[in-house]
């Protein structure tokens, strides 16, 4: 998600700082942007020069409190960890500049929490970005309790000018998005584990009866099974609600490690590149 939201600012012409611990997940970052890039060229969507001043545009950092020092906004694309994440904020929070807006590209942790552990709530804002981040025009703009009008409309602003559709949502466990896509996921999750049909089974029911442009277990591999299940379980802590409760298939597999597409395996065997869909050797 981190690449795909420094690609889209970089190419609305914004300076971007992108900030990892690691120089090699940079290295990879930059170079899954360049192949992005490069597509876009090929389809003749963009030319080779804004191509080119795309990337220019993207400067990396290894060091936090550099990366922050002089930046308007800040986006935060950890892992969906919640502590990993108030963490990052609090350091965010001490090194960016007072002018500086804090969002989270979350998907399901509360804004106000985060917002809470930074001497700015008022400046810290959800900003929700769909993956693939270059092509989904959605962005869910989620505002904490403290969140000020003026953050959020500066947001919605933003948003609009880097080509996406913001969407204005108020801070409850999973927000809009992910309260109602999460539920359909774990619910088909469910009908694999109790046996009412197969992989295969599933997804072509959601694809050609309900329209969807991948299919429930399909699109749980896309996003990564571990972050469904944390986001299942934000769910069921938030509200206190059974029907949120992760399917015990679902922790199994996690457990397991098959974590879909970024493993190599889920309910989907990608180990031939994921071109076509081979169904795990686990479901057949």
């Amino acid at each position: 998600m981190g690449n795909g939201i420094a690609h889209v600012f970089a190419m609305n012409g914004y300076q971007v700082n992108l900030v990892d611990i690691s120089q090699d997940a940079l290295d990879r970052a930059l170079k899954t942007i360049d192949k992005n890039l490069e597509r876009m060229v090929l389809k003749e969507k963009i030319t080779s020069e804004t191509k080119q001043s795309t990337l220019d545009n993207i400067t990396t950092y290894t060091d936090l409190s550099q990366g922050v020092s002089d930046a308007d906004l800040v986006v935060e694309a950890a892992t969906e960890n919640t502590d990993l994440k108030l963490k990052i904020f609090a350091s965010i929070d001490e090194a960016a500049p007072a002018k500086a807006i804090l969002a989270t590209n979350t998907s399901s942790i509360s804004i106000t929490k985060i917002a809470a552990v930074t001497s700015r709530p008022e400046k810290v804002i959800g900003m929700h970005f769909m993956n693939p981040v270059p092509i989904m025009k959605l962005v869910e703009v989620i505002r904490g309790y403290a969140t000020s009008n003026e953050t959020c409309a500066s947001v919605m602003d933003l948003s609009k000018k880097l080509s996406k559709i913001p969407t204005e949502v108020n801070d409850y466990p999973g927000f809009v998005a992910n309260r109602i896509l999460m539920p359909m996921i774990n619910e088909a999750i469910y009908s694999l584990f109790e046996g009412v049909a197969g992989v295969e089974e599933i997804d072509t029911v959601m694809k050609l009866g309900m329209a969807h442009p991948m299919g429930p277990l399909q699109l749980a591999d896309f996003i990564g099974l571990d972050v469904c299940l944390s986001i299942l379980n934000v769910l069921h802590d938030g509200f206190g609600n059974p029907k949120y409760a992760p399917c015990p298939l679902l922790v199994n597999m996690v457990t397991a490690g098959k974590l879909g597409r970024k493993s190599g395996e889920g309910f989907y065997d990608y180990s031939h590149g994921g071109k076509d869909l081979i169904v795990s050797k686990n479901f057949k």
